[in-house]
């Protein structure tokens, strides 16, 4: 009988890239989907899953992301604010057009990755996102990926 074993990467093995998507005109739950996979490392042949072997993902244009549907009407996000009755609630239409538009990418991603647990939490640290063209990252040379062209679905035209 043939043994095999199974390799499992360790925290210094790890080579992260960096990587840059615009999400200008793009869905979503599609954008948050890949780039969790992305966070999380899931795309690599070594992946393993207690190990944050997952790479650094900007994202610019953030304000400029699209629901399907009526989401951006119906779509509601609760927070607390401590105090008894405190449940407060917004539309995505009204967070997409407020202060920090960015939060709404921002949530989903979360929302995507495992529940509070401290590896999730380190690789939310890898995610940057600006609402806007502009970012900081320049001297990292992130890799662009066209992630509107991978697939006709990925874009929203209205």
């Amino acid at each position: 009988m043939l043994k095999t074993t199974t390799a499992s990467l360790k925290p210094a093995d790890v080579e992260k890239k960096w990587i840059l998507i615009d999400a200008e005109g793009v869905v979503v739950g599609r954008l948050a989907s890949f780039i969790a996979m992305r966070l999380r490392g899931k795309h690599r042949p070594d992946y393993t899953p207690h190990v944050d072997c997952g790479d650094y993902v900007v994202v610019i244009n953030a304000e400029k992301v699209k629901f399907t549907g009526k989401k951006l009407t119906d779509k509601i996000y609760y927070r607390h604010t401590g105090h008894p009755g405190g449940v407060k609630e917004r539309v995505a239409g009204k967070v997409l057009e407020g202060k920090y538009p960015e939060r709404v990418l921002q949530k989903a991603v979360e929302r995507m990755l495992p529940k509070e647990s401290p590896l999730a939490r380190a690789q939310m640290t890898h995610l940057r996102i600006f609402a806007g063209a502009e970012h900081t990252h320049e001297a990292q040379k992130p890799e662009v990926i066209d992630f509107a062209s991978l697939n006709a679905k990925n874009t929203r035209s209205q």
